[in-house]
Order: structure tokens, then sequence, then C-alpha cells
């Protein structure tokens, strides 16, 4: 069996690396990856502790951040589009000319 801590190293990882992708990159599809990232960090953070307690509740919580993890995609590929329409590049720094 593997033990709790290898899994919550794992997932401090992933953490990790989506933290500074969200930090260093200019590109917004890699922005919002990185944020998938930290959501199955977490993910994987609360399904190790729900398994390793023997209760069904982290894997409830998991249950509602995949649907707001879909949301927030449906949402942020609307923006990449919208975005790459009027300004024809995907750089975050661009952003401050959407304004209205």
């Amino acid at each position: 069996m593997i033990p709790l801590g290898a899994y919550l190293l794992l997932s401090g990882l992933v953490f990790s690396i989506g933290i500074i992708g969200v930090v260093t990159s200019r590109q917004v599809i890699k922005v919002l990856l990185s944020l998938e990232l930290l959501l199955a960090a977490c993910n994987l953070s609360f399904v190790t502790f729900s398994k390793f307690n023997g209760d069904y509740t982290g894997q409830l919580i998991v249950f509602f951040v995949i649907l707001v993890a879909a949301a927030e995609v449906a949402i942020g590929l609307a923006i990449v589009v919208l975005m790459y329409r009027h300004l024809s590049t995907l750089q975050a720094d661009e952003l401050r000319t959407m304004k209205w």
C-alpha cells in the first residue's frame, strides 16, 4: 500500500507546478492549464484524505470541484476566443486594451 505521504508529496508537486505556471506564464491558454493543475492537485489531496480516513466527504467535495473546473474551462475558452477575435493574440499582457 502506498503511504499517505507519497500522495501528498505528489499533490504538493503538482500544485507547485501549477503555481509556477500561473505566475510565470504570459499566454492565457497556459494560465488556464495551470489553473487546472491547481484544481487537480486539490482533488488528489481530497481523495487521499478521504481514502485514508474512510470517509466519503472528500470525494463529494471533489465532485463539486470538478463542476467548478468545467465551468471555468467553458468561461475561460469563451474569453480566449473573444480575445483572439479582437486582438489576434493570446498574450495576457494585451488584456489591458480590452477595457470597455
